[in-house]
């Protein structure tokens, strides 16, 4: 239930006002003490033309105008105590979370004339010393018109002149938000009542607009304002304005803050990077408990002079603005957030191709959360080089295939990315994600058939072990006194230190069917330390009170088909292990960021090659390993002589009567070997051909690319069926991303000219940097092969981040905050090339602070 609102009674509200009119008057002359008083005497030649009025009487306004407002503006900045007297956040804000989670990250951008309304002296001395604001860029898609589809144009920045000679206007600005332009010399100086469109709310009659900048540039009241702003300029360049000894107090005071910020910044850039909190259970300078932020606040402190200073300031009443509150902890963290996403989606248009890889996890409080990354060749470095990209944490409450799709779509449309430009799909194997006829990679076939999905790698390996692991009784009672053993050593911490004690290597684990390596860490612990693992176990059984371990105890050292020390058990233990361990190997290769198609194919053809020689000699071989074993433990290495009774169920009367199974009469050996060897082998075979089917079929589109032996070995008409393959299987609608006929010359061009250690593809597309005018098809070729995802190993790795940022203790956190810090977190490499300078400069023109401008 959201916190009620506390409203104030009007007596409180006569109350507050009288205290902030009273401090209001207390600060009256507070700039005298940076004032020296100089000589009223100027020159001549400084006091300028009658005609125009002198800009520098407008600095003089600056000193008691601009300052009052600003210490009128505490609300957004101060609600930290410093000395613990006071804490204007919990006495007047009493809805301080709703107030901390509105408007984070926005950002007004002072350089946009649509946002200056009244022009104060403050802001045109701010303005005409930062200039205009830089110009769009020249592929920027300006608004039209609705009824004459008319539109402003960078061509209208160009003045001719009569001589034919080009003239920048540079006085002429673009207002993004309203679509119009205004002349930024006169709207800073402009004095006349009845302003210009230009002067005062901007122009954007389009069709006249050609007529009305030559009438305004050549106007009387155009070029006093002209003369003014260059005149100013000039003066705040050479630090000759009247104001010179304020305007010097004003520089120092301006670089003391920023030097605050880039230590603020720096230490929010600290505790980000580290998954730790920041806030703590109050909010107050040098008070116990007021977190991870503040204290090393509290510590920078005592020993650096800058933040010395800084919190003197407050302690002594001289400053009310600290820039420690939450709210700016979140747009610190939004600026450099932002930043770091800036850097990806420029990286993603210098691709322009890309892959989405998209999976689901619960947090800890109860939202689905998808994470969204991105994977594309990187051609902005020296060498070309496969990258994956996180971008956001997305709550989800429409988890079917078609809810997370337009999710997906609404990001992209908002990062101005175009999902025509996608090559690629990763998701694991639910049906809401791979789904053929409602999934999410139907969906975004739908859109765009070019968009290969692939079904993760590590998933579908994970899924084959299952499907290997449940194949027959006896593979299910394996794992199942895996667990057994397990449960008998984690129930209690009297066994749990008795296993350390007998054993002292590796620990037992418990199975799962979600982690990738639980199955062979399960099986690892055993096959290696079975010896001591069982006379850890007899020595449970020997000591212990309880009567249900004993009994499990000993029924897991003596039984001879539910114990260690049976020789099926330790023959099937050494089979499972080296069976898991080939897949584990290959799953592991898999999880890399830089793992492409290629390589994938390759791994997993030795996989299917190993288990395929394994099922024919493995058998022979494993009974040679589990000898040495069966030694150690004293344990007889041969099948019991004894055969088991068969159990047959009840037949009903209207069931058919099974015929004799020929099994019964096998030996022992001949039937462990074909009904639980070859049949956990041929199940692994079966398995592995049908959950990498895509894989084989992208082998087949693009298989002539992986190889490059063949490719240079491959004739000429062999060439041009493949490229002709590839060209249909790019096609959308009557576009092509290559061109088959172009491809297949490339090629023939482009094997003889390979040097011949290149063996990758990842080789050759960086052999083709620099000359992709050369081999325009062969670039796009190799870039779509490389940036096809091979599993979402990424994501788990994500989802990490997100449960060491969002834990119990900050379960409460904004999705907004989230973002930001997972950005941060995750993306560290780009966050080593963040620029304090720019970061500070980002954070001062947000909402328009002047205390820094």
């Amino acid at each position: 239930m959201p916190p009620k609102r506390i409203y104030l009674s009007g007596a409180q509200k006569r109350q507050r006002k009288e205290k902030a009119d009273a401090l209001t008057r207390s600060m009256q002359g507070s700039m005298d003490r940076f004032l020296v008083q100089q000589p009223a005497n100027l020159n001549e030649s400084d006091r300028g033309n009658d005609d125009f009025d002198d800009p520098m009487e407008d600095e003089k306004e600056i000193n008691d105008e601009d300052v009052n407002e600003e210490e009128k503006k505490n609300e957004d900045n101060v609600d930290v105590d410093i000395d613990g007297d006071e804490n204007l956040s919990e006495k007047e804000n009493y809805d301080v979370n709703d107030q901390d989670n509105t408007d984070i990250g926005r950002i007004l951008d002072i350089y946009d004339p649509g946002h200056w309304g009244e022009v104060k002296p403050g802001l045109r001395l701010v303005m005409v010393e930062k200039g205009p604001a830089e110009r769009l860029p020249s592929d920027f898609v300006f608004p039209r018109e609705k009824a004459s589809g008319r539109h402003f144009s960078h061509a209208y920045y160009i003045r001719s002149l009569s001589n034919g000679k080009k003239q920048d206007r540079r006085w002429l600005v673009y207002s993004k938000t309203l679509d119009k332009l205004f002349c930024f010399c006169c709207k800073l100086f402009t004095r006349d009542n009845n302003p210009s469109h230009m002067a005062s709310r901007g122009f954007n009659d389009w069709k006249n607009i050609l007529e009305r900048l030559r009438y305004h540039e050549t106007s009387h009241e155009h070029i006093k304002c002209m003369s003014q702003w260059m005149e100013l300029e000039l003066r705040l360049q050479k630090n000759q304005t009247i104001d010179k000894h304020i305007q010097e107090e004003l520089s120092r005071e301006r670089n003391h803050w920023k030097d605050v910020m880039v230590r603020i910044f720096s230490l929010v850039k600290t505790l980000a990077k580290q998954n730790l909190a920041l806030r703590g259970g109050n909010e107050k300078l040098k008070v116990d408990g007021n977190g991870n932020f503040l204290s090393f606040i509290d510590s920078m402190a005592e020993w650096d002079p800058v933040m010395r200073e800084h919190v003197r300031r407050f302690e002594d009443g001289e400053s009310r603005y600290h820039y420690l509150s939450n709210r700016i902890q979140n747009e610190l963290i939004a600026t450099m957030a932002d930043e770091i996403k800036g850097m990806i989606i420029k990286k993603l248009r210098s691709a322009k191709f890309f892959s989405v890889i998209v999976d689901c996890t619960p947090d800890i409080s109860h939202h689905e959360q998808m994470t969204l990354i991105l994977r594309c060749v990187d051609v902005s470095t020296a060498s070309a080089k496969i990258e994956e990209f996180f971008l956001t944490f997305l709550i989800v409450n429409d988890t079917s295939g078609e809810g997370l799709f337009r999710e997906i779509q609404n990001v992209l449309v908002s990062l101005d990315l175009d999902i025509d430009d996608v090559r690629g799909q990763g998701y694991d194997n639910g049906s809401n994600m791979k789904g053929k006829h409602k999934g999410v990679q139907k969906r975004f076939l739908d859109v765009n058939p070019r968009a290969f999905y692939t079904p993760c790698g590590c998933h579908s390996l994970n899924l084959a072990l299952c499907d290997m692991a449940s194949t027959s009784d006896k593979a299910i009672s394996f794992f199942g006194i895996i667990q057994r053993i397990y449960n008998v050593f984690a129930s209690s911490t009297k066994r749990w230190k008795i296993l350390e004690d007998k054993v002292g290597g590796l620990t037992v684990k418990s199975l799962s069917q979600t982690r990738w390596e639980s199955h062979v860490n399960c099986v690892k612990a055993i096959r290696f330390q079975a010896p001591k693992i069982r006379d850890a176990l007899i020595y449970i059984a020997e000591t212990t009170d309880d009567p249900s371990t004993q009994s499990t105890a000993e029924c897991l050292v003596t039984s001879e088909t539910h114990g260690i020390g049976n020789y099926e058990f330790l023959l099937s233990m050494v089979i499972w292990y080296k069976l898991l361990f080939a897949v584990n190997t290959v799953s592991k290769s898999l999880q890399s960021k830089d793992m492409n198609i290629e390589v994938a194919v390759s791994q997993l053809k030795g996989l299917v090659s190993f288990f395929r020689s394994y099922r024919e000699t493995g058998f022979e071989s494993a009974k040679s390993d589990v000898k040495q074993i069966a030694e150690a433990m004293e344990i007889e290495a041969m099948f019991p002589a004894k055969k088991k009774r068969v159990i047959k169920r009840k037949k009903f009367f209207d069931e058919e009567p099974e015929l004799d199974d020929e099994s019964i009469d096998l030996s022992p050996e001949d039937s462990f070997r074909i009904s639980y060897f070859l049949q956990v082998m041929d199940r692994a075979l079966c398995s592995l051909e049908t959950r990498f089917e895509q894989f084989q079929k992208y082998e087949q589109t693009f298989g002539f690319l992986f190889d490059l032996d063949k490719l240079k070995s491959a004739s000429e008409d062999s060439l041009m069926v493949s490229c002709t393959n590839l060209e249909a299987a790019l096609k959308h609608g009557n576009h092509s991303d290559v061109i088959g006929d172009d491809l297949c010359f490339e090629l023939m061009v482009l094997k003889g000219v390979l040097p011949q250690d290149y063996k990758r593809p990842l080789d050759v597309l960086n052999f083709l940097k620099g000359r992709e005018e050369c081999y325009p098809n062969s670039w796009i070729a190799y870039q779509i092969l490389l940036m096809i995802p091979v599993s979402v190993a990424t994501a788990e790795r994500n989802f990490s981040k997100l449960k060491l940022i969002k834990s119990y203790l900050r379960s409460t956190m904004s999705q907004e905050r989230l973002n930001g810090l997972a950005v941060i977190s995750i993306e560290r490499d780009l966050l080593r090339n963040l620029d304090y300078e720019t970061l500070v400069k980002e954070f001062i023109e947000k909402e328009g602070r002047k205390i820094m401008s």
